[in-house]
């Protein structure tokens, strides 16, 4: 058998009103990270609707839909919670509902990451219309807390549930890029002591959030100083959170504590991030406390599981037989060539390849420039095209390098 392309796309091209109007409806519904319950039933309701042979949700809520019974396992992967809305004034229109035109949907989720599962379910539907099953099994996954805690989904999946797919194609926003690896991340805590006194006196304390001031600036300026990578790009860090405790306003405060974002590249490690603040002179002097955020929320369905707050980074080779099948997928549908790049951003790569070593790559409609932002849109001919290569991937993947492979070709 061999894949009609042209069939696929028309098959795609066919299906857009129906992606649309599923998108549409998952981000109607409110699914902030803990809550996404009510969007991963109505995920569940278009699986079945559209012919997936077995639908599952698990312990922690992540849906599980599975296509074909073959030996190979590839996974698809949609984190389907989205961050809130912000200021509301910062919208043009009603975040939830939404509005659409010939070209783009309007709401919270459209691109990161909603539009993603819409253009996987109905690629589902496709492989089904057009029997493009072969010696694998697909299982999409639409995945929780990933805002929250990247990753944390799949550490349940590959440890709690035994399931690991032989490569696995993250659908978070590319604008149609084939995607390969991203930075990985930290959440420290710093805090510093102090001691308190009545603000008239100031002198007879020891003022925290003034021991906080010059460790501020010694991060500002080793943020300069991190690694590089010619690939991933450099490492970095930003304070992203401040929190003192004093007795009251007319007070000295007794206590100062920062949040630190940090963004590593290949080479770095959480070790090291951490000794570097800790060898700051400003943190040595304040004898400052420097350590790794947990992250312990339970899941919608009332589940916990902790994990600390490390989110590895990663990259696939480019002569990876993943990626190789996401760039002939691209060029057999499309007649031109992908950009082959890498993400700003974190996914929940950084468990599925960063943890565990199972190949991961990246392909999704919408834009990374659209994630988190107010106004946030997504294209409908990215959705479209999305959904035909997610149809032809496994195929593809089985006749070109695992067949031939096993035929010594």
């Amino acid at each position: 058998m061999t894949i009609d392309f042209k069939k696929v796309m028309e098959k795609a091209e066919e299906y857009k009103p129906q992606i649309s109007a599923f998108l549409r409806d998952m981000i109607a519904i409110p699914s902030e990270s803990c809550d996404e319950k009510k969007v991963v039933l109505r995920i569940k309701q278009e699986m079945e609707a559209v012919g997936f042979d077995r639908v599952e949700i698990d312990p922690m809520g992540n849906i599980l839909g599975y296509i074909g019974t073959g030996k190979h396992l590839i996974a698809m992967d949609a984190h389907i919670d989205t961050v809130g809305i912000g200021n509301p004034e910062n919208w043009e229109h009603d975040p939830y509902k939404g509005y659409e035109d010939e070209q783009i949907i309007y709401g919270r989720g459209g691109s990161d990451q909603e539009g993603g599962m819409a253009s996987m379910v109905y690629a589902g539907k496709i492989i089904k219309d057009l029997g493009l099953d072969n010696d694998y099994t697909l299982l999409v996954t639409g995945t929780v807390q990933e805002e929250d805690c990247d990753g944390l989904c799949w550490q349940y999946i590959i440890e709690e549930s035994k399931i690991r797919p032989e490569f696995v194609v993250s659908t978070e926003p590319t604008s149609l890029g084939i995607y390969r690896g991203q930075r990985g991340r930290m959440e420290i805590l710093v805090s510093v002591d102090g001691i308190s006194s009545h603000g008239s006196a100031p002198e007879r304390g020891d003022n925290a959030i003034f021991k906080m001031a010059p460790i501020l600036m010694e991060l500002k300026q080793l943020h300069l100083r991190l690694k590089d990578d010619p690939f991933l790009g450099k490492g970095s860090l930003t304070v992203s959170e401040i929190f003192y405790t004093s007795p009251s306003r007319c007070a000295v405060a007794d206590g100062c504590s920062i949040s630190i974002d940090r963004r590593l590249t290949l080479g770095e490690t959480w070790e090291n991030a951490l000794e570097e603040i800790r060898k700051l002179p400003s943190v040595k002097k304040a004898k400052g406390k420097v350590t790794m955020y947990d992250y312990k929320k339970p899941s919608y369905t009332g589940l916990t599981y902790p994990t600390e707050c490390y989110f590895p980074c990663w990259v696939l080779d480019e002569d990876h037989a993943a990626c190789k099948t996401l760039v002939e997928s691209f060029k057999s549908l499309f007649k031109e060539d992908p950009v082959v790049d890498k993400w700003t951003f974190s996914t929940n790569g950084v468990s599925i390849m960063g943890r565990y070593g199972i190949p991961c790559i990246g392909f999704g409609p919408g834009a990374e420039n659209q994630a988190h932002a107010p106004n946030e849109i997504t294209w409908k001919k990215e959705l479209v095209k999305a959904a035909a290569m997610y149809a032809v991937i496994p195929w593809l993947y089985i006749d070109k390098y695992t067949r031939r492979q096993n035929h010594g070709v």
